[in-house]
């Protein structure tokens, strides 16, 4: 593209000097996304990838992008052939000539992994600055992923060829000793291998095949320079599936240095049966020991029936009625902010209130609004950990007795009775109610009743009961896990054997129970000899559907 055509390329909307930011997401693993990269999305007026397979990095917490803003996959034609370059130039270009700041997301690193080279130089023909964030290469990090040390080898020698044109005449340049790390398209393992073997390297050297890797999905395959071709067609995978090929001395020495797929959850498929603004801190956590996790949402918020109270509650804070403003959920804070930002006023309204919030998921939330929260129980993080930590109303210190509490129209009155048992005066109002949510799409139901996920993690009664509603009992086969002995007895009580009662009732407890109880059902497994299987591949005839598929 020339760059008169550039120049040509119709912008829309006002006019602007746009700004186009390419940015590296990594492997795959969404917790290695950087700061910057993390900054950079937040600011975008626009996103696009070339791979589906990045929308899942946007659903990661730490990512938050701007209102209205929808990703664009640019990932092939109608009939299918990958997008050029050149093509995808286009688009990044038009948007950039409305003068938006344009987000365009690679795996690996944007120079090391992803072929972009030629769509920045576009973007400097058509008189668009552009911006690199670097992200962790692939080249380097899948290696690592798999349990490959680098550095103890006769040297390293890195190829990229993720645009599918490699030809085996670079492959002269490819010393016959040492490790070969290969980022490439399936497409074109076999012209990697026949050129391998051409440069002097034998045809019985250990490679390893690495398909989704630094992912959770991460899959390894073990074979020699002369099977790897047939091994990795094997898998079934398009053309243009992205895979590392390793090859060399160093793939003999993996054995012992295995750690990621060693994780006590790794390939576990768990159901975490809450919304996504709520399940943050427990997916991350069951993430890092290598579970994919899929929220199914349990209820549905709504606002209350009637608004009136909320109304008055809402004046009396702004009018100095009350002490202290008491948070038992992030759904809380969100109706008490949706309704000021009703009455056109923001967190400078909370200015000399004291604000408690029930756990650290809502504290954040607060911080996020701008308002630090006095009082978070350090200890158990629920209603009757908040009011076993919160201060004893003083006449001498406290000019006002009274405390604003929003809540769910369903919300015990364990913490009113404990505050009111402290002095205060508690004026609780109902924030929201909570519905039961809509059942989840037939493959869900179908999942969860026949024993596709390895586990199911409860947070509350609420989602023991509303997702047996929605959607059935888990099967016999998945493991269970519960927050606390009271959810626990909830699972008991509709049918549901529990393997796993976090010892502290939190999120992140109760990640890390469920980890080290498959940490020790691995062990159990292994001290016999035996491979280990995930519990979904326990249930009766799953081997033989799996052997049939």
């Amino acid at each position: 593209m020339s760059a008169d055509e550039v120049r040509a390329l119709p912008g829309e909307g006002p006019a602007g000097r746009g700004r186009v930011i390419f940015v590296g997401t990594g492997p795959g693993d969404p917790d290695l996304l950087t700061l910057m990269a993390v900054q950079t999305l937040s600011d975008a007026d626009a996103v696009i990838m070339d791979s589906a397979d990045l929308l899942a990095i946007l659903d990661h917490p730490a990512v938050r992008l701007k209102a209205g803003v929808q990703p664009e996959c640019l990932a092939c034609h109608d009939d299918g052939r990958p997008l050029t370059p050149s093509n995808r130039a286009k688009e990044v270009l038009r948007l950039a000539n409305r003068g938006q700041r344009v987000v365009r997301l690679v795996k690996g690193d944007p120079f090391m992994d992803a072929n972009v080279a030629d769509e920045a130089a576009v973007c400097v023909k058509g008189g668009i600055d552009f911006e690199i964030v670097p992200g962790v290469s692939s080249l380097t990090a899948v290696p690592e992923y798999v349990g490959i040390a680098l550095n103890k080898t006769d040297g390293i020698h890195f190829v990229s060829a993720t645009d599918g044109t490699f030809t085996k005449a670079q492959s002269a340049q490819w010393a016959p000793t040492g490790t070969l790390v290969v980022n490439a398209r399936v497409d074109v393992v076999a012209d990697i291998a026949e050129a391998a073997m051409s440069s002097g390297r034998p045809s019985s050297e250990a490679a390893l095949a690495v398909l989704g890797g630094g992912s959770t999905a991460q899959t390894t395959v073990l074979t020699t320079l002369v099977q790897l071709a047939e091994s990795v067609h094997a898998a079934g995978l398009p053309d243009s599936t992205l895979v590392h090929v390793m090859i060399g001395p160093a793939v003999e020495q993996r054995d012992d240095l295995t750690w990621y797929e060693s994780k006590p959850l790794f390939g576990w498929r768990v159901l975490v049966p809450r919304t996504k603004d709520q399940a943050g801190p427990l997916t991350t956590r069951l993430r890092t020991y290598g579970a994919m996790c899929e929220e199914v949402p349990t209820i549905s918020v709504e606002a209350p029936r009637s608004p009136q109270q909320m109304d008055k509650a809402i004046r009396g804070l702004v009018e100095g009625r009350f002490e202290w403003v008491c948070f038992t959920s992030v759904n809380a804070l969100k109706a008490v902010r949706e309704r000021f930002e009703q009455y056109g006023l923001d967190a400078r309204a909370f200015s000399g209130l004291k604000v408690a919030a029930v756990g650290a998921t809502t504290a954040n939330a607060l911080r996020a609004w701008g308002i630090e929260p006095e009082v978070v129980p350090v200890g158990e993080q629920s209603a009757r950990g908040l009011a076993a930590e919160f201060p004893p109303y003083d006449p001498a210190l406290d000019p006002i007795n009274r405390v604003f509490l929003p809540r769910a129209d369903i919300a015990t009155e364990t913490l009113k009775a404990g505050l009111t048992a402290l002095g205060w005066e508690v004026e609780d109002v109902t924030a929201y109610r909570t519905v039961r949510a809509a059942p989840p799409p037939a493959p869900v139901r179908e999942a969860i009743k026949t024993g596709q996920f390895d586990a199911v993690v409860f947070t509350s009664s609420s989602t023991v009961r509303n997702l047996v509603g929605i959607a059935g009992k888990p099967h016999s086969c998945t493991v269970i896990a519960a927050i606390g002995p009271q959810t626990a007895k909830t699972c008991e009580e509709h049918g549901l054997r529990v393997d796993v009662i976090a010892p502290t009732p939190s999120a992140v407890g109760l990640a890390d129970a469920l980890a080290g109880f498959a940490a020790d059902r691995r062990d159990t497994y292994l001290a016999k000899g035996q491979a280990v299987p995930k519990p979904s591949e326990t249930r009766r005839g799953a081997r033989a559907r799996k052997r049939t598929s």
